[in-house]
């Protein structure tokens, strides 16, 4: 990769709860060039969505964060300031918009606010940018409110919004979960013709490794808070490295098959006491006695995988 434009090294995120402390994010590395669309792909609660928060400068303030390297375009991330060349899109459309305003309003908001448009000039923005997304009668609808939009029309208004930012990076949050599987594919070829016409870098968040197979270039897999697999999607998708990769691949239905799934036994740690070595052993299928012993190195290549496997001086009996 040329100089990456996000440069994440040694990213670690702790939460206090009611039942302590949970480590949720645990030395995280994360590269993305300009135009380059990573996807960061895993199950629920690995530290998908803490990761791209602490990027956006979103944790509460009672989050502990620290990094080794932390720069967007080599300027400071972590400072605890909303990063203005930053964007996201969240899960629940409903959620990102006011229900007492507008979707007009809001989506003009960061145009006056961060860029000093005036409101007219706002509001011409506001209808292009609509128009943009495939809206159809852009002035109208932005005269509505969020209840007024079906749900991918109203994601479709929240990448919009996101757009009004100006980002260079734009987060993407498991964006088309509450979707139908036809808006779904709308919205990521949307993503991805933005991608292109504006070079913009996307970290788009997912569990759904069938997803991003068209459309990403990488993807990173996390498990437990760590990254534990990172290679281009052709690569991920053809030769998973990992156990914990090759897991989720038998778990995706396979078309024109009438194989059962395979399903993936046991639970992900409890990241209050994250183990010691390698977080994904107890459920592994070629776990040795070292990876309870001693956390995994990452080996680094094309392909890099935190595993015992990949190291030459150990071989699963």
């Amino acid at each position: 990769m040329s100089h990456p434009a996000l440069q994440i090294e040694a990213l670690s995120v702790t939460l206090p709860t009611a039942r302590g402390i949970v480590h949720a994010v645990r030395n995280v590395n994360l590269a993305i060039a300009a135009g380059e669309m990573l996807a960061l792909v895993g199950e629920s609660g690995c530290g998908k969505s803490v990761t791209a928060q602490a990027i956006m400068g979103l944790l509460p303030d009672s989050a502990r964060t620290q990094a080794h390297t932390a720069l967007f375009n080599k300027q400071p991330l972590l400072t605890g300031k909303y990063q203005k060349n930053i964007a996201m899109i969240f899960q629940n459309p409903m959620a990102t918009f006011n229900p007492v305003l507008t979707i007009g309003y809001q989506i003009a908001e960061p145009l006056r606010l961060l860029h000093g448009y005036s409101r007219k000039d706002a509001e011409h923005e506001t209808v292009r940018l609509l128009e943009r997304m495939q809206i159809a009668d852009a002035r109208q609808k932005s005269l509505r409110y969020a209840h007024e939009f079906s749900g991918g029309m109203l994601q479709r208004a929240a990448i919009a919004m996101a757009l009004a930012c100006k980002p260079e990076l734009l987060i993407a949050d498991e964006p088309t979960t509450a979707l139908d599987v036809s808006t779904q594919a709308e919205v990521m070829a949307l993503l991805t013709e933005l991608r292109v016409e504006k070079n913009l870098s996307m970290l788009f968040i997912t569990h759904d490794l069938g997803l991003v197979s068209h459309h990403a270039d990488r993807i990173a897999v996390m498990y437990a808070g760590e990254i534990i697999e990172t290679a281009s999607t052709s690569s991920v998708l053809d030769n998973p490295a990992h156990p914990y990769t090759r897991a989720l691949l038998a778990a995706l239905p396979i078309r024109h098959s009438n194989a059962r799934l395979a399903a993936l036994e046991g639970s992900p740690p409890d990241l209050r006491f994250p183990p010691p070595a390698c977080a994904f052993a107890e459920r592994c299928a070629k776990a040795m006695p070292i990876c309870i012993q001693q956390s995994p190195p990452v080996v680094e290549q094309h392909h890099a995988a935190r595993c015992w496997l990949h190291n030459t001086g150990h071989t699963h009996e």
